[in-house]
């Protein structure tokens, strides 16, 4: 059983796996189980060059950030288990126990984070009910969004970067992954807001 299970490697995904591994040495986060799947087949990172993301080297590729941000992931948080090349096919239950099904295997987990992008080709049975246009992209472009309140799709799924109804940016992506990893460790904590900062104040 994990306590967080993110669907989807790329951009909004893998940062909040970084967020929701960062904090594990907190009391409130201790013996919590987080995984995430890297399937990135359909990323938008796949053919992507950035000169405008905040510190992100100019001419960046996106194929490299995608390996170089879960090698990251591996070295710094190795406690957050990475499942690859497992597609989600379906999703079940409620919030503390919901059963997530790929084309190889079935996991358990009390919360999710869904992290896929906004194609229209987008078709996780149990989550297609929450479908809706894209507010925030071309219409010509026919892109869908999950509807959410605030990432909040229902008790205990959210949803992020563009299939949350953001912008295709990087930047967006991953703060909206961000995002959504503090409101997750604010419930592990009572309520109480939470968040997890590195500090050299601190070493």
């Amino acid at each position: 059983m994990f306590d967080v299970l993110i669907i989807g490697g790329g951009v909004s995904g893998v940062s909040c796996a970084l967020i929701l591994g960062s904090a594990h040495a907190k009391p409130y986060a201790e013996g919590k189980k987080t995984g995430i799947l890297t399937h990135q087949k359909a990323s938008a990172l796949q053919d992507a060059v950035f000169n405008n993301a905040y510190g992100i080297p100019q001419g960046k590729l996106g194929k490299e950030i995608m390996d170089e941000s879960l090698a990251h992931l591996t070295e710094a948080y190795p406690h957050v288990t990475q499942i690859e090349k497992e597609k989600v096919m379906k999703v079940e239950g409620e919030a503390g126990n919901f059963t997530i099904t790929t084309n190889k295997a079935t996991y358990t987990t009390k919360a999710i984070v869904v992290a896929v992008g906004s194609a229209p080709t987008f078709g996780i049975e149990g989550l297609t009910q929450y479908i809706e246009p894209h507010g925030k992209a071309l219409p010509e472009k026919n892109r869908i969004q999950l509807k959410n309140n605030d990432h909040l799709v229902t008790e205990g799924i959210y949803v992020t970067g563009t299939l949350a109804g953001w912008r295709s940016q990087l930047a967006i992506a991953s703060g909206s992954g961000a995002a959504v990893a503090t409101d997750i460790m604010t419930l592990w904590n009572n309520g109480v807001p939470a968040q997890y900062h590195d500090s050299t104040r601190n070493k």
